[in-house]
């Protein structure tokens, strides 16, 4: 596993006193060659579902520049984490990953996403929303870039990425995916009981609001959009929480191990998942 680590570059995309759209080209460039087109490319789908640069792109990354001390922090716990993380996952699953884990300024494509860069398994972390979102810290940052590991294993070891047939099978997927994420994070963590979404009183919610996740998720999939969907991001809303679908997608998982082991499960297709699914539906919680 490679560990790339840009802060060092990250003050000269604003030396002219705010975000400069060229330098960070030339960053990006420089460090990553191939993920600046992958980044603007998401950038611009956003763009096209309502959000706006000025409003919600700009601030975001501005803030990176005056919030220096939580930039401080978060380059201080990537490195921590990432100093033993091999082994860990190693003594844990018997199994090294072959990837690239790469602290960035992005375009708030999010604090951590999974992909290809030149053929490359990349796993980007994007510091302006780890430092928005105060992910700063050693516990929130280990389960930021454990959760993002827990993809490429499953891609390396598994299937993470499968035909899906109409938007339902698509989030279903995702739900899926998400789930293995959490619970190899939480295997590696040593806590099955770990959630790095855990602020607020976000669990506490969850375990208490389960049945009222599970029926809605399973009601809203025929119509769900990316627009829409009220359960992947920090940004939407179910109630007043973000991220609940990694909640259910957890529980998801944990429920098919019941029956089968973990480096089986990441390997199930489309339809092994859609039965699954049906099952957990109908165990009572």
């Amino acid at each position: 596993m490679n560990i790339i680590d840009t802060s060092g570059d990250i003050g000269r995309i604003f030396e002219g006193g705010t975000f400069d759209m060229n330098a960070w080209e030339a960053y990006m460039d420089k460090w990553v060659p191939g993920a600046r087109e992958l980044c603007t490319k998401d950038m611009q789908e956003c763009l096209q579902a309502g959000y706006t640069w000025e409003n919600d792109y700009l601030p975001t990354l501005n803030t990176v520049q005056a919030s220096r001390e939580r930039l401080k922090k978060a380059v201080a716990s990537f490195r921590s984490v990432t100093e033993h993380l091999s082994q860990r996952i190693r003594e844990r699953f018997c199994k090294d990953l072959d990837a690239d884990v790469v602290l960035y300024l992005g375009l708030c494509n999010g604090a951590g996403w999974v992909t290809e860069v030149n053929g490359r398994t990349t796993v980007l972390l994007g510091v302006e929303k780890i430092i928005e979102l105060d992910w700063c810290d050693t516990d929130s940052m280990n389960g930021l870039i454990v959760h993002e590991l827990g993809h490429v294993y499953q891609e390396q070891y598994g299937r993470l990425h499968a035909e899906t047939e109409g938007q339902a099978e698509r989030f279903l997927w995702q739900l899926f995916t998400e789930g293995v994420a959490m619970v190899f994070e939480q295997e590696v963590i040593g806590d099955a009981g770990y959630f790095h979404q855990d602020r607020g009183g976000w669990k506490e919610w969850c375990e208490s609001h389960e049945g009222l996740i599970r029926s809605s998720f399973y009601a809203d999939l025929d119509t769900m959009t990316r627009e829409n969907q009220r359960y992947f991001g920090d940004w939407v809303s179910f109630e007043g929480y973000g991220d609940v679908g990694y909640y259910l997608g957890t529980r998801f998982v944990r429920f098919l191990m019941k029956a089968d082991s973990f480096d089986r499960i990441i390997g199930y297709e489309v339809g092994r998942v859609k039965e699954g699914f049906e099952e957990f539906m109908r165990t009572s919680i």
